[in-house]
């Protein structure tokens, strides 16, 4: 396993934070590799292609050595990989700490910071304080029982802080790890970034699961899959804005602890004025001793109403400055590990989609897959459209078929109905036609007769004049 140390670190004696054994650093100091890349702000220098030409024993630079069962590579490497599946490995939060351990640690540290107040208190309870630490010991021990949750609130928010900090210290150790050695390559390409994931497989378990190797990871994982820088570099960004969101609320418990303890001290101060205004008697005013007494009271309820108020203010004070002291250090990292990425590990990717680095066997090898993969993704387009061409095709036959059918129904009903009509006219003319032949048959049948009868008889027709109204006959 290779570690990364700063220059400042030479000469001195470290604990390593896979296995935390002793590591002497080098005491001289030698020029950093030249990789041609822009170390970021306030992270090492990135891995070189050529190591400085100098012994072991008297060159420092920015890499460290160190056996740690993590997997060894020679300086010549094969770049015939064949890319193998991999489950990856479970991720624990890297910001939001246990709320139930802070919680038996903010008990704990309660119950003994009461200890620790106990014996410095002197004199009966409700007397009044004769030193500072008697007021101490009366501001924590003889108020109400706000001052007792405040102060449990103030030490379960400093055990939340305290465990993020933690887990802080370990995104900061895993930034000493080199995760992109250059003993394997200079650039990382389709041929050899299953080596880089191979390696970062092989880190310590406990270093590995970290921001920064987790976005490497899935960063690296992907190019394998797709080999697209501009895919990469839009995952890192997104991935970069899930980890800012993830820290960002990782500080909602200890921000409801910032707002409740002054909220207590608030109704710390109201149950005290309750309790001053009720310990008031004013049922005798002649009796001046028992009045005055009575105000006794009042100034102590006013005493315990302002040191709920002071003691809630104080401890939310106290509590603010770590809070953002930690916020803006996993802030920091944060954009130590987006700097890396953006510096280090994205310059470093290639995915043959330029000439710049004279690689022109990548770049053919990269149009070739882009004209075949266009030229699949238009033949799929072709046989989905030939298919729906065909399916629409098919329904207008079949359309047209029965649209034929349901004419040719209708034209034989219709021609049916039509001779019917007029076989029955025919018939109806027939029958009209033969009665009236039959009439007219016998009424010639009858007038032959009448003629045969008469013979040759006259027939005298007399005509009868008519009167009329104003005749002289």
């Amino acid at each position: 396993m290779q570690l990364k140390a700063e220059p400042e670190m030479a000469g001195k004696v470290v604990r390593c934070p896979g296995c935390n054994t002793k590591l002497s650093i080098p005491a001289s100091v030698a020029a950093p590799p030249p990789s041609g890349l822009p170390p970021p702000s306030g992270l090492p220098a990135p891995s070189g292609v050529t190591p400085p030409s100098s012994t072991p024993e008297d060159s420092f630079g920015a890499e460290h050595e160190h056996e740690h069962g993590a997997p060894q590579h020679s300086e010549e490497q094969s770049y015939s990989y064949q890319p193998k599946e991999r489950g990856g490995w479970e991720e624990t939060d890297p910001a939001n700490p246990n709320p139930w351990l802070a919680l038996a640690i903010g008990a704990v540290a309660s119950l003994a910071w009461f200890g620790i107040m106990f014996p410095f208190g002197k004199g009966a309870y409700g007397t009044t304080p004769v030193d500072t630490m008697d007021y101490m010991h009366d501001l924590f021990l003889e108020r109400t029982w706000v001052n007792y949750m405040e102060t449990f609130f103030f030490f379960w928010a400093v055990a939340l802080l305290y465990l993020k900090g933690q887990k802080l210290r370990h995104q900061k150790d895993a930034m000493l790890l080199d995760v992109l050695p250059a003993e394997i390559a200079s650039e990382i390409n389709r041929e050899n970034v299953g080596q880089f994931i191979d390696h970062l497989y092989g880190l310590p378990a406990r270093l590995r699961d970290s921001l920064m190797v987790n976005r490497i990871r899935k960063g690296l994982e992907l190019f394998e899959v797709r080999q697209s820088n501009g895919e990469v570099s839009n995952m890192m960004s997104a991935q970069s804005n899930i980890d800012g969101s993830r820290i960002g609320g990782s500080y909602s418990l200890v921000k409801v602890f910032l707002w409740a303890i002054p909220i207590l001290g608030f109704i710390g101060t109201v149950l005290g004025l309750s309790v001053a205004i009720g310990s008031i008697d004013l049922s005798d005013m002649t009796d001046m001793e028992k009045v005055m007494k009575s105000f006794g009271s009042v100034t102590s309820g006013l005493g315990t109403a302002f040191d709920t108020t002071l003691l809630g203010l104080v401890l939310a004070m106290f509590l603010n400055f770590p809070m953002n002291a930690v916020s803006k250090s996993e802030d920091d990292n944060l954009n130590n590990i987006d700097a890396f990425c953006n510096e280090i590990l994205l310059p470093r990717l290639n995915d043959g989609g330029g000439v710049a680095g004279g690689d022109s066997n990548g770049l053919m090898d990269t149009l070739v897959k882009a004209v075949a993969s266009s030229q699949k993704e238009f033949l799929v387009d072709l046989n989905s459209l030939s298919k729906q061409i065909k399916e629409q095709a098919d329904n207008l036959d079949k359309r047209a078929a029965s649209h034929q059918q349901r004419v040719d129904a209708e034209f034989a009903t219709a021609l049916n109905r039509m001779r019917d009509d007029l076989t029955n006219a025919v018939k109806d003319s027939v029958k009209t036609t033969t009665d009236y032949t039959r009439a007219l048959s016998s009424g010639i049948q009858s007038l032959n007769t009448l003629l045969s009868e008469l013979g040759g008889k006259q027939i005298l027709i007399h005509q009868v004049k008519k009167k009329g109204w104003f005749s002289r006959d």
